[in-house]
């Protein structure tokens, strides 16, 4: 019989793959849809899945309540941005390079959340944890075969697009009181109100003759990565802690470097596997910083 730690630990593991699977899916989704339509689509049907669960539990969405404002910031910051860079930079990036990119997120919230939080100061463990996870991403810049002049910027705004992941959830802090359902909902129906007109505008999704793969790619990333993958955070989250969770981290590079092969017979070169080692590496040495932290406590 499977013991509930190891169902923990199943349901940790398949969250990690689907968030991982995003990173293809993006890839396979460009080829007929340009950055701003996929993140709109991925923000809305998102959105359509986490209001029907709340609508189920009969909880209430206050998007547009007195506290709208953050609610619209943060789904600018936290969704809009990132979805369109990520997109954005994966349409001349193999998308292996993507999932080790938006894997620094957590190398990224050690330093900001040391100016703009109270409790998560850096320490010499931390330090060291950051410099290795971004001396791999310096290899990975510098690997020639596959990070070029042609789409060195495209790289570079992925990585800003992990940037204002983390920038985003320092601002959920401001109204974390709040039901995650909630939360959730009406940051995502805020980012679709105002990446709609945007993709319409610019892009007129409604001239494209798309693929078929693409758009079955496209209606995967909103309803798993951004639909049903936060419901399995959810649940990992509430269950087992901050800590538990953070191990997907470690799981999300590693799975993204293997699916980009399996599915677009990506190449992997050396530089690439350093790159992964490295940025692995680097969590390590920040989750046991936190983990020492909260033993202390």
């Amino acid at each position: 019989m499977t013991s509930p730690k190891s169902i923990d630990y199943i349901l940790l593991s398949i969250l990690s793959l689907i968030w991982a699977s995003a990173f293809f899916n993006i890839k396979i989704a460009t080829y007929s849809y340009g950055p701003l339509t996929i993140a709109f689509l991925r923000i809305f049907l998102g959105a359509v899945l986490i209001v029907i669960l709340c609508f189920f539990k009969n909880i209430k969405i206050e998007a547009f309540s007195k506290d709208w404002y953050w609610f619209a910031i943060i789904g600018f910051i936290n969704l809009v941005i990132p979805f369109f860079l990520i997109a954005y930079g994966v349409q001349k990036i193999q998308s292996n390079l993507a999932a080790i990119l938006m894997s620094t997120t957590p190398l990224s919230s050690v330093i900001l959340a040391h100016f703009f939080t109270k409790t998560e100061k850096i320490n010499l463990t931390k330090i060291i944890g950051v410099i290795v996870g971004f001396l791999g991403i310096i290899i990975l810049f510098s690997d020639n075969i596959l990070i070029n002049n042609d789409n060195f910027f495209y790289a570079l705004m992925i990585l800003v697009g992990s940037t204002f992941y983390v920038i985003g959830g320092i601002l959920t802090l401001k109204i974390s009181k709040k039901k995650n359902e909630n939360l959730t909902s009406s940051i995502l129906i805020w980012g679709s109100l105002i990446i709609f007109p945007i993709a319409m505008y610019y892009e007129q999704p409604w001239n494209l003759d798309p693929r078929l793969d693409s758009t079955l790619s496209l209606i995967y990333l909103g309803v798993f990565p951004t639909g049903i993958a936060w419901l399995i955070r959810f649940h990992i989250l509430k269950k087992n802690g901050l800590v538990f969770h953070s191990q997907v981290a470690y799981l999300i590079p590693i799975f993204g470097v293997i699916l980009g092969y399996i599915f677009l017979k990506e190449v992997i070169t050396f530089k690439v596997l350093i790159a992964l080692f490295a940025v692995v590496l680097g969590f390590y040495f920040v989750r046991r910083s936190i983990k020492q932290n909260l033993t202390s406590s």
